[in-house]
């Protein structure tokens, strides 16, 4: 359904606005994400830094509220009830790319807790890992909200429901270590904000392949992950 509501974004004035504002969303989510993970793993900030990462939230959150207040205004006009599907999609995707933009501010916040680097082991390069597929995953959305790829949405959609199993995986992982009550806590966050970080970027992917009324809906039936050699010989 999103190849459609781009091209509604690209022949209607009034939409374009709309497509722009929420381009512009993605984006500023998307730095912030990535912004978010260098500080996390151990990137000096200064105050000032600091700030400009809220900054950049609350840019967000006027952007969300900016698109809401076109909807309406679109859907009041008589005759534009056609494009309703397109501007309620776009509803539901501003709120999950707002979502993005908290997720990434309180990744930075789990530093003011332990501002220590983390440990070099295996735990802390599983969740490096983690943080590598979901900005990757991050990364490609903004060019599949225009491109439409639908192969590439499926098999990004694959990769992002077995980062989520890791991230489970991770944390259990922390529950069983000796790590001291502030380390533990901090990769446990960290794992459990860059699994709802790589939902949402999900939810949006989901817009590419799925219609309106199964939006966010990723599951199994939907995606089965392809069938390994070992388990064909099986």
């Amino acid at each position: 359904m999103l190849r459609e509501l781009i091209e509604v974004f690209r022949t209607s004035a009034p939409l374009r606005k709309m497509g722009e504002n929420f381009s512009r969303m993605i984006q500023i989510a998307y730095d912030m994400t990535v912004s978010a993970g260098e500080v996390y793993f151990g990137k000096p900030t200064t105050p000032e830094e600091r700030t400009r990462l809220y900054e950049r939230d609350v840019e967000v959150n006027k952007l969300e509220r900016a698109i809401r207040k076109q909807v309406i205004a679109h859907l009041a006009v008589h005759g534009n009830a056609p494009s309703l599907p397109y501007c309620l999609l776009l509803m539901s995707l501003v709120k999950d790319v707002e979502r993005l933009g908290d997720y990434a501010k309180n990744l930075v916040e789990v530093t003011d807790v332990r501002p220590e680097p983390l440990p070099d082991d295996d735990n802390t390069g599983e969740l490096r890992a983690i943080r590598a597929g979901v900005e990757s995953a991050f990364g490609v959305t903004a060019e599949a909200f225009h491109a439409c790829d639908r192969e590439c949405t499926t098999d990004l959609i694959r990769q992002g429901r077995d980062l989520a199993h890791r991230c489970d995986a991770l944390v259990a992982s922390v529950m069983r270590s000796d790590y001291d009550a502030s380390t533990a806590v901090a990769i446990a966050m960290g794992a459990r904000f860059y699994k709802r970080l790589g939902g949402h970027v999900l939810n949006v992917l989901s817009s590419v392949v799925m219609p309106l009324h199964k939006l966010d809906f990723h599951d199994e039936d939907e995606f089965p992950s392809p069938v390994t050699d070992s388990a064909e010989d099986e």
